[in-house]
């Protein structure tokens, strides 16, 4: 840890010299209100979650839940981006406003992480909460303090449900020197897709630092590290390189790892690290994509997210319902991808895949943990017009386990959701 952060400060010591000689983002600032944004992100999602062999919704506080959870909502974001004044140091500010507006819902079907929950175990009708952050720009560096979504790797705030997490913290993100980037963070809350409270995990401190370079076009790596107090310490490593082979033909390779070292505090002494990493290989070949993954996990406990935000699994079989991230699990997945504007319906996708994993070590069963989960999506983006870039998106997951690995993870379940997104540029 200590090495990284002394060569993250040699690499911006040497930016600062090197960028003297060329223009700057905050030279060419325009103004605090000249370089502005006002967005309006709206998005309405349904989210079905089936439960198979007689499972019930282990959520619900109803006398007879139901066999699924199914619940709508709307989402509304407005988020408001200021420009830097001008001068050596800008000054700006970010703001944001969230709201959900709970459409349906009910006791014996809550719990899909779309609403608080009441305190009659119903999903919240209407929540609104709202943020803001100040920040400051020199040269090609913003240090940015207060409410923000981080997308580092090992603090990603997530946006699965219609409303995103919110960080609360300090982030400074140095872009000097071509193709380099620096990072580094401190951040003491975080809210929950489903809360307004400022802090809902409850962290005291999660300190971050990371760099990512492009060697070339094609090829590119990074590593990152975190210090979650009382929780772990995490470090992530990534390579990736894409290989032209013809005219829309390409080969890509696409490299994860994490190491997490837990804290006696979160672990009771009873574990004390993780290693995992994923590889995934994908063939391009004009509208068609297939990829081939696979994942493995190690050490004597499965890697561990959430308090560092739901989003920090950036790993090839990290799919739409499992992970497949457990206890000296391995996996593997095959995948297809088609773009439908080379047949002429531009905005038109097409995905499906499917993830095996066995190996799982899960404590109370002799038996190795398997599971299994076959996605299918679809999305339409509308290209043009009044309606431009209004999305719909339809995602289905079939998961499905032995005992061992339904006692691990949840009981056997057919995930179903539709996606609304209707962006909105005001300003």
């Amino acid at each position: 840890m200590q090495v990284m952060k002394w060569s993250a400060l040699a690499l911006a010591v040497t930016a600062g010299t090197t960028q003297l000689a060329f223009a700057s983002a905050q030279s060419e600032s325009k103004g605090f209100v000249e370089d502005s944004s006002f967005d309006i992100f709206n998005r309405v999602l349904y989210m079905n979650r089936d439960f198979k062999n007689g499972a019930a919704n282990g959520n619900s506080t109803s006398a007879n839940p139901a066999g699924y959870r199914e619940e709508t909502g709307l989402g509304i974001r407005l988020l408001f981006e200021s420009g830097f004044t001008q001068g050596t140091v800008g000054v700006g500010v970010d703001a944001h406003s969230l709201s959900s507006i709970k459409l349906d819902s009910g006791r014996g079907k809550f719990g899909n992480g779309l609403f608080d929950q009441t305190s009659d175990g119903r999903g919240d009708d209407t929540q609104t909460e709202v943020g803001g952050a100040v920040k400051f720009r020199i040269s090609d560096t913003v240090l940015k303090y207060g409410n923000q979504f981080v997308g580092s790797p090992v603090f990603s705030t997530d946006d699965s449900r219609i409303l995103p997490e919110v960080a609360t913290g300090t982030y400074l993100v140095s872009n000097e020197i071509e193709g380099l980037e620096l990072s580094a963070g401190r951040f003491t809350a975080l809210s929950s897709q489903a809360s307004t409270d400022r802090d809902t995990f409850g962290i005291e401190t999660a300190d971050i630092v990371g760099a990512s370079y492009a060697f070339t076009e094609n090829f590119s790596g990074s590593v990152h590290a975190s210090d979650v107090e009382d929780y772990w310490k995490k470090y992530y490593g990534n390579l990736n390189y894409t290989l032209p082979l013809a005219e829309e033909q390409a080969l890509n390779f696409d490299f994860n790892i994490y190491k997490t070292d837990y804290e006696d505090e979160y672990s009771n002494g009873e574990f004390d690290d993780n290693t995992i990493w994923s590889l995934a290989t994908a063939y391009s070949i004009g509208a068609h994509k297939f990829t081939l993954a696979y994942q493995r996990s190690s050490g004597d406990h499965g890697y561990d997210y959430g308090v560092d935000g739901n989003g920090t699994v950036w790993l090839n079989n990290s799919v739409q319902y499992s992970d497949f991230y457990g206890e000296d699990e391995r996996s593997w997945q095959v995948r297809y991808d088609l773009d439908m504007a080379s047949y002429g319906v531009p905005g038109l996708s097409f995905m499906t895949r499917y993830v095996t994993g066995d190996n799982a070590k899960v404590d109370g069963f002799e038996e190795e943990g398997k599971e299994h989960e076959w996605n299918f999506e679809t999305k339409y983006v509308i290209q043009e017009g009044a309606a431009k870039d209004l999305s719909f998106r339809v995602r289905h997951a079939i998961w499905r386990a032995n005992d061992a690995y339904n006692a691990y993870n949840g009981a056997d379940n057919n995930d179903f959701r539709v996606i609304v997104d209707y962006p909105l540029d005001v300003l």
